[in-house]
């Protein structure tokens, strides 16, 4: 007789979500899908919000990834302003991004996905951040550690460690202190070294888990990611669409994504699925993210995160490195070119220039802002009328581009694992790895509005449904 299982809530991610997997009158895996169980809807109550006030807004989407939002809403505004900002803000646009980048990262590997590289013949109760903690103290402060550098460089650039504020249409609210960059310059040299010894943890664990990991399957879809020239890019640039064998099919400017790029909704999920729209809603699915950058970038422009750079090209023969596994991989380059990449803008001596803003003036029009967040590409689209007023937004993030694929990976990993209906909970835990491979954020993918069905069934003391309220959009 056919059963569910549903693993409810997804442990260790941003977020809450599940995961309902369908058997077969064997015992064998049917279907699986991923589902995001809540709904904000940023992007409605956005409606009727002056442009400069955006910022601060979307920067509320995520307490993980604050940077990302208030960068992407500020490019947004000044491409519908058509302003460029003075250097000196772009270079400390820049470092806050690259600060994010060294907390994002080392958060979710250290904390989210290392346990399960630590202890994966462990239960629940052992197989989280405490867990690392009483078995390996020192890696963790050292964790703890990287994270607060991050953290620390951002509010010295953003105003605040958590929802910057100094990001504003026409460059930054203030500049960088000569004391905040010669303190900043020291905890860089210390990242660096801490990013170092991150990939070297990566490295080691995964040589003791590699057979396990492999199951997490492979997709050869397409990937998209900003890239400049040949070299991997997270703030500005071109965006560049490949094959699953790294074959280039496309590439646009932010203010033309809608040519490229739609969505659409399911009924079982609060998360759209974007797709590439020169092919249909199942063959134009990709993936964003570490491992979309890798693959889709030739180069990276500093010197140890390159060396491990080519290492990671050596995986694939001349192709794409399609593994999901590999994801955790993509993410400490990314940590090593940030650290790096943070020093280099640190060391210009332009980033304390007192010359960070222009002055604009408000008007109607739209605009796209494009930027590389830690989990993927994230989108921003505004509309304003001729007061600067919001009458129309839409943000797609990094999880949503990923959905279709997630869902992918979890069917991969359940097929796996799930058999003749055996299920243990270890076996479980590992299609919950597949989901982290990608850093999900729940929180961040559900602000859609448009074709959102809602349910309420009204219950009797005994559990039996009296009445039921469906609204199908």
């Amino acid at each position: 007789m056919s059963k569910k299982i549903i693993i409810d809530p997804i442990t260790r991610i941003e977020g809450h979500g599940k995961v309902i997997i369908e058997l077969d009158d064997y015992g064998n895996v049917a279907q699986s899908k991923f589902v995001v169980k809540e709904f904000r809807g940023f992007e409605k109550f956005c409606e009727g919000r002056m442009l400069w006030e955006m910022p601060l807004i979307t920067s509320r989407i995520c307490g993980i990834c604050p940077v990302s939002h208030h960068l992407a809403s500020v490019k947004t505004i000044e491409s519908l302003l058509a302003v460029e900002i003075p250097p000196a803000a772009q270079l400390l646009r820049r470092l806050m991004h690259m600060a994010q980048f060294i907390h994002n990262h080392s958060l979710h590997f250290f904390y989210l996905s290392m346990p399960d590289l630590l202890f994966s013949n462990s239960g629940p109760k052992e197989r989280n951040f405490f867990g690392v903690l009483d078995s390996k103290p020192e890696l963790a402060k050292k964790a703890i550690r990287l994270r607060q550098i991050g953290q620390n460089i951002i509010h010295r650039v953003g105003g605040r460690s958590i929802h910057p504020v100094t990001a504003i249409p026409g460059g930054m609210s203030m500049p960088l202190s000569h004391e905040d960059r010669f303190v900043s310059s020291k905890e860089i040299d210390e990242a660096i070294e801490l990013a170092k010894m991150a990939i070297g943890v990566y490295h080691s664990l995964f040589e003791e888990q590699s057979e396990a990991l492999v199951s997490l399957g492979s997709i050869q879809g397409k990937y998209m990611a900003l890239a400049r020239s040949g070299s991997m890019e997270l703030y500005d640039g071109p965006v560049i669409i490949t094959d699953g064998n790294g074959k280039k099919l496309d590439s646009f400017v932010s203010e033309s994504y809608q040519d490229y790029i739609d969505e659409y909704s399911t009924e079982d999920t609060y998360s759209k699925f974007p797709y590439y729209k020169k092919s249909n809603h199942q063959d134009g699915a990709y993936r964003v993210g570490p491992l979309a950058r890798l693959n889709i970038a030739e180069q990276i422009d500093t010197p140890l995160a390159q060396q491990e750079m080519e290492r990671f090209k050596a995986l694939s023969e001349g192709g794409a490195v399609n593994q999901t596994m590999y994801y955790h991989y993509a993410r400490m380059i990314e940590l090593l070119y940030a650290a790096e990449h943070a020093k280099q803008l640190l060391d210009d001596d332009t980033i304390v220039s007192s010359d960070v803003r222009i002055a604009v003036s408000r008007q109607g029009g739209e605009g796209t802002g494009i930027i590389e967040a830690p989990r993927g590409t994230l989108i921003h689209y505004y509309q304003a009328d001729d007061m600067g007023k919001v009458i129309k937004s839409n943000i797609i993030v990094p999880t949503t581009h990923n959905n279709a694929a997630i869902n992918e990976s979890v069917n991969q990993a359940a097929k796996a694992f799930i058999n003749g209906g055996e299920v243990e909970e270890g076996m479980l835990n590992r299609i919950e790895m597949a989901i982290r491979c990608y850093d999900p954020c729940l929180s961040c993918s559900t602000h859609q509005v448009g074709m959102m069905p809602l349910i309420v069934d009204i219950c009797s003391a005994d559990g039996d449904i009296v009445s039921s309220i469906r609204r199908d959009g």
